[in-house]
């Protein structure tokens, strides 16, 4: 099973309805189909062949299905990175996944250039006409690779640029799967419209949106970046009827002036980080629309649980498992606790990654005995529904987003004047959390002159929004920084901050 014979089946059926759309472009699932076919030709004729990686950093626009489409079709492996990363990160990316190929949205293409140098990746940029023309001077790819449950299809990025980056290897089987098991669980059908706000370069929204949707049959109509106004406008313009997101999305909608009656949206759903009570009901009373939370990680495809409507639904959890998935709240000797009983949250089905790129030592840490080791903490009620309590890494959820400590800490030990660093997450009323950074220094610098350095080398999402210098940060008997210590709000510390 290919994960684009999902496409090629749709566009027999469906060839002339629309699949994605931006505004005033659109794309049929037969054009979809055709140009994602030309691509894969392009490709062959470069010398792209089956499980050669292949990077994209392209935006939520029509081109990225052609593209994604396209290098399945050859049997090659997707690495999508996010367009708003920097140069070092890029490279490190590339140069670990021995990428190919970069396919770059124009608008980054000084970025990208600069992080493919050295990499020994060649670079491909898309400007809107210019690929629609080249793709029409280009034979159509009549062949999909035949493909093993097993191969690779996406290679996902979680870690940082320093030291060795993380990438999650999912399969055919393991996106197909999960993205048949999305569109079943919130019955899709051709009849729906999904707003794609999320990041398709993300799992969420590349499985839960466009692999649902082209599995469905379904529409899927396209938000560059999320800003509230501009979705509350495409909502009631293309009647959308799916809604997936993540709590900031939830939140600003809320508070938008210009909100009101949302019950033309038949499913909402949440995830990435637990959604407030307060604007779970705030939906239903205010905008008359039920919110369903949901539960995964990009290693899990990324849903293993969610919760369904109406009565199938338990205010403040994330659900139970979805079909063929099990899950299990376990000790640190990996027995199950009772029920209630915090415990580390286990997951093993189909869903789950087939490893770690070029890591057999981490695959083997995160997947024992056949469960993948969340590190997440949670416990479940006596109906079976699971609660996440917290997260026993230091992984910060920043509106959605994930960062890890040690690569922004990284960052900060590259400043002649900081001798001490960590990074941490402190509460945040609509980001769930926010960024801090808690510094000793041996030179002096501005908390102003720090953020900036950090942010010139980090996607925009992952520097400190604050800073907080200490004379000392507390150390363990082994020398390590204990964060335990500095997780209190900075208002309670004895140092100076911004």
């Amino acid at each position: 099973m290919n994960l684009a014979d999902r496409l090629h089946t749709a566009a027999r059926r469906l060839g002339g309805r629309a699949v994605l759309t931006l505004d005033g472009a659109e794309l049929t699932y037969g054009a979809l189909e055709e140009l994602s076919a030309r691509l894969a030709r392009l490709l062959l004729a470069r010398g792209v062949g089956a499980g050669d990686r292949v990077a994209m950093m392209l935006p939520n626009v029509p081109e990225f299905g052609v593209v994604y489409y396209g290098v399945l079709r050859i049997g090659a492996v997707v690495v999508p990175l996010d367009p708003l990363l920097k140069r070092r990160e890029i490279a490190a990316y590339l140069g670990d996944c021995g990428a190919r190929l970069l396919i770059a949205w124009h608008a980054f293409a000084e970025t990208a250039e600069a992080g493919a140098a050295g990499t020994g990746a060649d670079v491909f940029f898309v400007v809107p006409e210019e690929f629609r023309r080249l793709l029409r001077g280009v034979g159509a790819e009549p062949e999909i690779a035949s493909m093993a449950d097993g191969d690779t299809a996406v290679i996902h990025y979680t870690s940082g640029t320093t030291g060795r980056p993380k990438g999650i290897e999912l399969t055919h089987a393991n996106l197909g799967g999960n993205a048949a098991a999305v569109a079943r669980m919130h019955a899709l059908g051709v009849d729906d419209v999904v707003l794609a706000a999320l990041p398709l370069y993300h799992t969420f929204g590349q499985t839960c949106s466009l692999n649902a949707t082209v599995h469905a049959g379904a529409r899927l109509t396209l938000l560059r970046r999320f800003e509230a106004g501009r979705a509350l406008e495409v909502i009631r313009r293309d009647g959308v009827t799916v809604f997936q997101g993540v709590p900031t999305m939830f939140i600003a909608l809320l508070d938008h002036p210009g909100a009101s009656d949302m019950s033309m949206l038949r499913v909402c759903v949440s995830g990435g980080a637990a959604l407030p009570l307060d604007v779970l009901r705030a939906y239903e009373t205010r905008l008359g629309v039920e919110i369903t939370e949901g539960y995964g990680l990009s290693e899990t495809s990324p849903v293993a649980a969610a919760n369904r409507g109406g009565h199938h639904r338990r205010a403040g959890s994330i659900g139970w498992p979805i079909r063929g998935v099990e899950m299990r709240v376990v000790s640190e000797d990996g027995r199950d606790v009772p029920c209630g009983t915090i415990g580390e949250i286990v997951v093993r089905g189909p869903n789950v990654m087939k490893g770690y790129w070029n890591d057999p030592a981490g695959t083997a840490e995160a997947i024992r005995n056949g469960w993948f080791h969340t590190g997440d903490l949670g416990r479940t009620d006596e109906d079976g529904f699971f609660y996440l309590v917290g997260r026993r890494r230091d992984v910060i959820i920043r509106g959605g987003y994930t960062v890890y400590p040690r690569e922004v800490e990284e960052v900060l030990y590259e400043h002649p004047a900081v001798r001490q660093a960590a990074v941490l997450g402190v509460p945040h009323p609509e980001l769930g959390e926010e960024i801090e950074a808690v510094v000793a220094l041996r030179a002096p610098v501005t908390c102003e002159d720090l953020r900036d350095f950090v942010k010139e080398r980090v996607a925009a999402y992952k520097y400190p929004r604050h800073i907080t210098f200490l004379d000392e940060l507390p150390m363990s008997p082994t020398g390590k920084i204990l964060k335990r210590a500095l997780a209190r709000p900075s208002a309670v510390r004895a140092g100076r901050s911004a």
